[in-house]
């Protein structure tokens, strides 16, 4: 999908319940909205808006335990 990415979560009833930021290379990133979300065999899969007002795909594979994001 892209490339790998920290991301900063609310985790309440479950992990990744939602995203709150992304960090990659060494810069932190707020996420201002969260326009998609869906639960995928993988995973989870959220398009977020971020403070700047990019859009970025956010994949969470749970066997991998590893996030990736996409532009």
């Amino acid at each position: 999908m892209g490339r790998i990415v920290k991301v900063e979560c609310h985790s309440g009833y479950s992990y990744a319940e939602r995203p709150i930021a992304i960090e990659t290379g060494g810069l932190r990133m707020d996420i201002e909205e969260i326009l998609n979300e869906a639960t995928t065999p993988e995973g989870r899969f959220f398009k977020v808006k971020i403070f700047d007002g990019r859009v970025i795909d956010l994949e969470y594979d749970e066997a991998k335990d590893e996030w990736k994001a996409s532009e």
